[in-house]
This record gives C-alpha cells, sequence and structure tokens, in this order.
C-alpha cells in the first residue's frame, strides 16, 4: 500500500537523492566514502577539506548547510540518482519534489560527544555552553524526528546504519545498504573503504 502512495506522489521526480544522515561525528562521512567507492556517484564541493578530525575527507556539499534558510533548492534535483550529505537537523527541509532513499547513521550518544568536544577544542570553538544531558536530549529529539518525517512523507524511505556494527562488520553494513539502494554497488570495495583505525572515540 505504502508503495502504491509512493509511486502515485512520484510523478516523473525520477531517480531518488540518496541521503546521508545523522547527528555529527556519527559515521556520515565515512558512509559516503562508503558509496563512492561503491560506484555512486556523490554530491560534494571538497570546499571543507580532509583534516585531523576526518582525515580520509568529509564529503559535503556546502551549499545544503543554507538548507534552512535558501528558498531555492532546486539544485537538488541535480543530485537524483547521487548521494548527498545532510545533517539530521537540516533532512526536514529538504523539498518536497523529489523522493529520497535516506541512510541514518546511528552512534552511542557518549561517544558523538566526546568526538564533537575534541573537534571543538581543536577548532577553539566557543561553542561548549550547552551541559551533555541538555544535548544528549537535543540530539534525542533530533533522532525522533528524522524517524517519524520518513514515516509521515510519502516520499522518504529510511534505514538505519550503526556506526559500531559498520566498522566492525563492513561487509554486513555494505550489503544492507546496497540491497537498500537497489543492488547495483560494489560491496568488495564498499567495505574495503572502512578504516576502523579512525573509531577513536569509543563508550565503555
Amino acid at each position: 500500500m505504502f508503495e502504491a502512495i509512493r509511486r502515485l506522489f512520484a510523478g516523473d521526480r525520477g531517480e531518488p537523492l540518496v541521503v546521508v544522515s545523522g547527528l555529527p561525528r556519527s559515521g556520515t562521512s565515512m558512509m559516503m566514502r562508503m558509496l563512492e567507492a561503491g560506484g555512486l556517484e556523490v554530491l560534494s564541493d571538497g570546499e571543507r577539506s580532509a583534516d585531523v578530525d576526518n582525515p580520509k575527507g568529509y564529503f559535503e556539499l556546502e551549499r545544503v548547510k543554507d538548507l534552512e534558510r535558501e528558498t531555492d533548492k532546486s539544485y537538488l534535483r541535480a543530485g537524483r540518482g547521487m548521494a548527498v550529505k545532510v545533517i539530521s537537523f537540516l533532512v526536514k527541509e529538504l523539498p518536497d519534489e523529489n523522493d529520497y532513499r535516506v541512510i541514518f547513521l546511528r552512534r552511542d550518544l557518549d561517544e558523538v560527544l566526546t568526538s564533537q568536544k575534541k573537534m571543538i577544542d581543536r577548532l577553539e570553538s566557543e561553542d561548549t555552553e550547552a551541559a551533555d544531558e541538555a544535548m544528549k536530549e537535543a540530539f534525542r529529539n533530533d533522532i525522533v524526528r528524522v524517524r517519524l518525517l520518513a514515516k509521515n512523507k510519502p516520499n522518504f524511505e529510511l534505514i538505519e546504519v550503526q556506526y559500531r556494527d559498520t566498522v566492525e562488520n563492513p561487509a554486513g553494513t555494505a550489503a544492507k545498504v546496497n540491497a537498500f539502494l537497489g543492488g547495483k554497488l560494489d560491496e568488495t570495495a564498499m567495505l574495503a573503504a572502512v578504516d576502523a583505525s579512525l573509531y577513536r572515540n569509543r563508550a565503555g
């Protein structure tokens, strides 16, 4: 039933846009790297270069960061059939004119906070006012919002991928993601793109 409704709303929108999303520091860059290695073209401008926090690169499109403020989002049409990274908070700002396949990265919230704090410290940012528990609650609410959006909008389909599971069993994640996207990706190349040494902030 849901698939029939989705097709009705899709019209002539063409291939879906693959959205890699998640909280900050949850493994979205790793997933983008896996998709590119597997043969999926990615939307990235290279403006944010690799650094000590993401030595393999960020795979970001800077314009996406303005989704909340920008009124003309038609540029995303060019990304149909490709992958783009969109932070979880901005998924709700994606225009309804496209179909989306959302790969949502999940990571232990303590690990997310630890990794984010280290990045902020290195950048000498002053954005450290929020207490950890308040930040965790905001993150939890963000996750719920994305889940509800994907459940209630017929042009969204979503799978959740655990960061730890991907590092420890990249073949399993590669197979899951490939099946979700239609089974045309090179799974061997995808799992080879996972660098376990970059899992540097582990909970417990």
